[in-house]
């Protein structure tokens, strides 16, 4: 266990910033969860509408550091694939 002032202010600081991170995760996932959720019913109207504040969630995520720049990137290439071809069909 850390024993001075300034380690014990970077452990309390480090859980404050998990604790964070884990909500801003949960956000992420919840938000693309319901958006292949409406893929899957093939609701194309609710999905775009829905798609804007996906993407926007996700590149957060991803200057934030919650995951990869190019794990960002492929799961909005790969919403924007699924979506345009709903729409298509």
């Amino acid at each position: 266990m850390a024993n001075t002032v300034s380690s014990l202010k970077r452990v309390r600081i480090t859980e404050g910033r998990t604790e964070v991170n884990r909500i801003r995760k949960s956000r992420l996932r919840h938000q693309i969860r319901s958006l292949r959720r409406l893929l899957e019913a093939k609701d194309a109207k609710a999905a775009t509408a829905i798609v804007p504040k996906t993407f926007s969630l996700i590149d957060r995520s991803a200057k934030w550091g919650i995951i990869k720049k190019n794990t960002a990137a492929r799961y909005k290439s790969r919403i924007t694939l699924r979506l345009r071809k709903l729409a298509a069909a």
